[in-house]
């Protein structure tokens, strides 16, 4: 499939064209765009100029951010702004959000005057935040309004706005007094008044520039559909969905495991690898230095290693024990940060469980190394240095892989950016000079 998107393919006739753009018309629109994104740029120009704008800009929502950003550069801006114009307008302002400004411009002139404001609104906030990734298409009811009238309205306006979970009702200056279920809505009695249905309701949003990771948080602990977003005043601007929430998980997810190594936040396997090799860099030169921290102290060692060579064998595996213990503290960690908001009390308890688990780790498993190593060598003061140092370089692990994203969260930085770099940094510096440093004392 990949030769195929980079190879230079034979330009196919009209005839073709428009009968594949119909029967990528009849596909969900993410599985159109798995096949757009495994064609060339030329032909996914053709093949979308021949899709109806509806079915185009729905399929060209779901492609992958390159992919995309490659194909909407291309467009003609009229026909690219047709497209926005009909996406919803957070997903419109996501692809603009990731267009050159050049680009940008061109097709904001295209787009009209209501769609362009309200995209433009949208591009003012934050793209992380609850308003970066907000839905404005969305129906207020009047809280002065019976429950017939707002069946009716809804009924009338649906087609405009979001699919409507739940009824907003907000007050003549559109401050938001209280959320319905459209379930409840339904069956209350045709003449009862909105407001009456709002009574002892405890009431749940959040403010614009709360971080769509807590959005996420907050959804998921209530198990809602939706959630809405209001400004500094509590007035009403819009809601983020359940389905954006997932879109959220799953980018986060997977930026924080790029990010754990040093690779991109949003780096595919379609990311140009000019801009992998601009993001990666740094990261892999900074892992030199940090390993020259490791070599000097094997260096600091070097006559303690050419008494006795078989230490060498051996330095292998307490670094490996370290690390591994450490990368699995890291991990529960960097789960923890992204699970729940940032407590830090319970974040650095966290760390002395974390402390208590690679300690009863260390014992168990230096007890088995020094029975092997006994075993194999009959040297019990080796086995027991062995032992000794593996035990507590996993507690080392444990410690440092629990601790930096702490400590990264604590400076303001992101908890998942390059920590894994960092964590074997430590193990292997400290893991090497413990080991080398019992054996130079207790073995010579």
């Amino acid at each position: 499939m990949n030769a195929k998107k980079n190879s230079d393919p034979t330009p196919m006739d009209h005839a073709s064209v428009q009968w594949l753009a119909t029967s990528l018309d009849s596909q969900h629109p993410a599985d159109t765009a798995d096949e757009l994104e495994n064609l060339s740029l030329t032909e996914q120009l053709e093949y979308i100029k021949e899709m109806d704008v509806e079915d185009a800009s729905e399929s060209i929502t779901e492609m992958e951010r390159h992919d995309r950003n490659a194909l909407m550069t291309q467009l003609a801006p009229d026909f690219a702004a047709a497209i926005l114009e009909a996406m919803s307008p957070d997903d419109a302002a996501d692809i603009l959000e990731d267009l050159d400004s050049t680009v940008r411009a061109r097709i904001f002139k295209k787009l009209e005057r209501e769609d362009a404001k309200e995209i433009s609104d949208l591009l003012q906030f934050d793209p992380d935040s609850a308003g970066g990734v907000m839905n404005t298409e969305i129906l207020a009811l009047d809280h002065s309004m019976n429950a017939q009238q707002a069946i009716n309205l809804i009924r009338d306006r649906v087609e405009e706005t979001e699919i409507p979970y739940y009824a907003y009702v907000v007050d003549e200056f559109r401050h938001l007094r209280g959320v319905l279920s459209l379930r409840d809505l339904l069956v209350s009695p045709g003449r009862t008044l909105l407001k009456e249905l709002l009574r002892e309701q405890n009431l749940i949003y959040v403010s614009f520039d709360v971080d769509k990771e807590e959005v996420a948080r907050l959804i998921s602990r209530y198990n809602f559909l939706a959630l809405p977003v209001v400004d500094h005043e509590q007035r009403l601007l819009g809601m983020v969905t359940v389905d954006d929430v997932i879109d959220i998980i799953q980018e986060e997810a997977s930026e924080d495991m790029q990010s754990m190594v040093g690779a991109g936040r949003d780096e595919t396997v379609d990311s140009p690898w000019s801009y992998s090799l601009r993001v990666r860099l740094p990261w892999l030169i900074l892992n030199v230095l940090n390993s020259a921290v490791s070599a000097f102290v094997v260096h600091m060692f070097e006559g303690t290693i050419a008494q006795m060579a078989i230490l060498a064998a051996l330095m292998p595996i307490v670094a490996n024990q370290a690390g591994n213990t450490g990368q699995q503290a890291l991990a529960v960690m960097i789960r923890q940060l992204a699970m729940e908001r940032f407590n830090r009390k319970k974040s650095w308890v966290a760390v002395l469980r974390e402390a208590k688990i690679g300690t009863a780790n260390g014992l168990i498993v230096g007890t088995l190394v020094f029975l092997g190593l006994f075993t194999w060598t009959h040297n019990l003061g080796l086995a027991v240095v062995m032992a000794v140092a593996l035990g507590l370089d996993m507690l080392i692990g444990a410690v440092a892989g629990a601790s930096i994203p702490l400590v990264l969260k604590e400076i303001g930085r992101d908890p998942a950016q390059a920590s894994s770099i960092f964590l074997t940094t430590l193990t292997d510096s400290l893991g090497f000079f413990t080991f080398l440093g019992l054996a130079a004392v207790f073995l010579f």
